[in-house]
């Protein structure tokens, strides 16, 4: 299985060697804009911020959502449409994007920051996200994400409502998180500069 898993992420990686239109993206991000905000930086409850993302996770998750793998009402149909050439304009054009400022998620608590911050070191959180939390590869940013939307990404991952990629690592790690501690890393995460 996980042979499978590296060698579909070997023909990503290929497929993402292809030259992207940034103008192309520009353009079918338009509609994007409605949910994920102005630039890719989400002003929605919920809603991930795009810019900054990695172009393969974003490229992932696009076609998680187009195959049904990754359920969202909003996002299947709006994906379902998409060809492989708008998948990969989109997340080169978001992945070219500035990710959300320092202090994007105001001020951290700083308790809670520590506890989410000592959540992340003995989890090992950096080794797939990277020790900025800015992602690589198929792994997202999670620095200066919504807290919300991080949060809920977490309970979707305990619950196994979220499928698609890094669902082992993932369900690994927050499983035996009880919710405050759930929290407590979304916090962390999210006030990361």
């Amino acid at each position: 299985m996980r042979n499978a898993v590296v060698c579909m992420a070997l023909s990503l990686t290929a497929t993402m060697a292809g030259a992207a239109d940034l103008v192309a993206g520009a353009a079918k991000a338009e509609t994007c804009v409605a949910c994920h905000g102005p630039g890719g930086i989400s002003q929605m409850p919920e809603t991930p911020s795009l810019a900054g993302q990695p172009d393969g996770f974003l490229q992932w998750q696009l076609v998680y959502f187009r195959g049904g793998a990754r359920k969202n009402p909003i996002m299947q149909p709006l994906a379902a449409g998409l060809a492989d050439d708008d998948i990969r304009n989109l997340a080169a054009y978001f992945a070219a994007l500035k990710p959300p400022p320092p202090g994007a998620n105001g001020v951290a608590e700083p308790a809670m920051f520590a506890v989410g911050e000592k959540l992340a070191k003995q989890n090992r959180c950096a080794s797939c996200h990277t020790e900025k939390y800015s992602g690589v590869q198929a792994t997202p940013r999670t620095a200066a994400q919504r807290e919300d939307y991080l949060l809920k990404a977490l309970r979707d991952f305990k619950s196994s409502r979220r499928t698609g990629g890094g669902i082992a690592s993932m369900a690994d790690v927050v499983y035996p998180l009880g919710d405050d501690e759930l929290h407590a890393l979304a916090h962390f995460m999210a006030h990361l500069p």
